[in-house]
């Protein structure tokens, strides 16, 4: 029997990066599989990559309306959801003194409000004993210059972890959260205003400070957000799974 057999798993920005991958292997491993995002030809087209057990939502997941809409939708076709991963979130390096009224709330909008309402909504579908994965990040704790807002976004989602783990108790529904480290992705260049060329100088320097010496990658992620979307974790809830390679452990006073 498959790992997620009988599952059915929800994936927000599951059209690429770490979202695709995660909705891949759930895929792979028995669940039925929902990915939303807001550009729906991305969205169409990771769909048929994944599978048959797999279907798309178009959904913002900022604004409370559209994640309703999931929820309804999931409702009437599968009665149940079992694995949440609130994955979808955004962020660029800017300078303090130049961030706008515009990039707060769109980042805040995304990443915290959108978290918020993603689980919000999915309340009424969880089923008994389900799993909710959240995707924070090591920046949180890390004090990287140029960017503070995306790391006090990912502080906020980390809060919410030990909040909703009370919240959710009675349910018998498990919250955790994937930190994930410098994963090489599309929302790492360009999204976050860097130059390819300027992403590989990063990756290579990163690479240099870590212990496994080699930078992490989707999968590395995605098998972290397997295993605590799986009966495997059933006695875990309320942690941060911090998937780095070790460099915040050991290096975050060089970052």
């Amino acid at each position: 029997m498959k790992r997620l057999e009988n599952k059915v798993a929800l994936i927000t920005g599951g059209s690429s990066g770490i979202g695709f991958e995660a909705a891949r292997k759930m895929a792979e491993e028995g669940a039925v599989v929902y990915i939303t995002g807001r550009r729906e030809q991305a969205l169409q087209r990771a769909a048929l990559q994944l599978g048959s057990n797999a279907h798309y939502i178009r959904a913002d997941v900022s604004v409370k309306q559209d994640m309703l809409h999931v929820c309804e939708v999931i409702q009437s076709k599968e009665k149940k959801l079992d694995i949440l991963f609130a994955n979808a979130g955004i962020g660029r390096y800017v300078k303090l003194e130049e961030l706008t009224e515009e990039e707060i709330d769109r980042t805040l909008g995304t990443n915290v409000k959108g978290t918020i309402f993603t689980v919000q909504s999915m309340i009424p579908i969880l089923s008994e004993g389900a799993s909710i994965i959240l995707n924070t990040s090591i920046t949180a704790e890390l004090g990287l210059p140029d960017f503070s807002l995306y790391a006090a976004s990912k502080a906020a989602v980390r809060s919410f972890i030990h909040s909703w783990t009370t919240d959710l108790k009675r349910h018998h529904i498990r919250v955790n959260a994937v930190s994930p480290g410098a994963i090489p992705t599309a929302a790492a260049t360009g999204e976050l205003g860097r130059t390819a060329q300027e992403e590989q100088e990063l990756q290579t320097w990163r690479k240099s400070l870590t212990p496994v010496d080699r930078m992490g990658s989707v999968e590395d992620i995605a098998n972290a957000v397997m295993f605590l979307a799986s009966d495997e974790s059933s006695f875990v809830t309320g942690i941060e799974l911090t998937v780095d390679g070790g460099m915040s452990a050991v290096f975050a006073n060089r970052l």
